[in-house]
């Protein structure tokens, strides 16, 4: 663990002179919204379990808050920012703030959905405040292209750290529960209020745990078993042998892959686990 100094770590007054200075106004339209509280991201670090060894991938570090916490903990950090501005800043935060951590920390300034590999060492583990427009695709981008994301923390909007979260059954239930549960054991790991941030959001965040598991043992490809998720999803309302009948071709066909699959054609997608829907996918194949 480093022996950096308490105030390494920024807060309100920190953020807000960094932006005036840089000519930052957060904003809606890239979900941006930074932490100013150093409390809360050392609180994210240690729910994340982050180790001495881990490699542990940022999204979207903004002004470096969080990234400055991640560098106390981990060996190495590779932050992802698309933003020009943030992106060009972050370094010089680095170096002026956490000196002796300088050649631990990585930048890749891109989108974070264009990422296809990252510098240094593959990653382990995967820890940032995402932007809440594209958090769930963001997500399932960056657990399908590094399989060797053992550990997931990331806080998203409250709504959709419950919709990750959801088990079968539950009215929120839906396909980011059973995509995120395709590569992980999923589950809430807390709450974060709004006055951590800046600008404060209308909207409480959660923290989201995802510890990675293999994929369920099936025939059938994640292409394959993703299409019938999002088939079944896409009319929630109906039952499976309706929602279902575009994607089989017929209801007739539906059900038929159904009834092999041992699911009732007149079960709703919400009361099935990605396992169901693997077998689904293998009966029509």
């Amino acid at each position: 663990m480093s022996t950096t100094e308490p105030d390494a770590l920024l807060g309100p007054a920190d953020i807000r002179e960094m932006a005036a200075a840089l000519g930052v106004r957060p904003t809606k339209q890239r979900g941006q919204n930074f932490v100013i509280d150093a409390n809360t991201v050392r609180r994210i670090v240690r729910t994340a379990g982050v180790r001495e060894d881990d490699v542990v991938v940022e999204i979207g570090p903004g002004l470096g808050s969080l990234t400055l916490a991640l560098l106390e903990a981990a060996d190495q950090v590779v932050a992802v920012e698309i933003d020009d501005v943030l992106a060009g800043a972050l370094p010089s935060t680095i170096l002026a703030r956490m000196p002796e951590r300088v050649t631990r920390f990585s930048l890749v300034h891109c989108d974070a959905m264009q990422v296809r590999e990252l510098p240094g060492p593959e990653p382990t583990a995967l820890v940032a405040n995402l932007p809440y427009n594209v958090a769930v695709p963001v997500l399932l981008h960056m657990l399908d292209r590094f399989p060797t994301i053992e550990r997931t923390l990331v806080m998203v909007q409250a709504e959709v750290a419950d919709r990750l979260a959801a088990r079968p059954g539950n009215k929120v239930y839906g396909v980011p529960s059973v995509k995120a549960n395709w590569y992980a054991d999923v589950k809430r790991a807390g709450s974060i209020g709004r006055n951590v941030f800046w600008p404060a959001p209308n909207v409480d965040s959660g923290l989201v745990s995802l510890v990675r598991h293999d994929p369920p043992k099936t025939t059938a490809t994640k292409a394959e078993v993703f299409a019938v998720v999002d088939a079944a999803f896409a009319q929630r309302r109906k039952t499976l042998r309706a929602a279902l009948a575009g994607w089989a071709g017929s209801p007739v066909a539906a059900e038929t892959a159904l009834v092999a699959a041992g699911i009732s054609p007149q079960a709703r997608g919400e009361s099935l686990t990605v396992e169901e829907f693997a077998r689904i996918a293998e009966a029509k194949a």
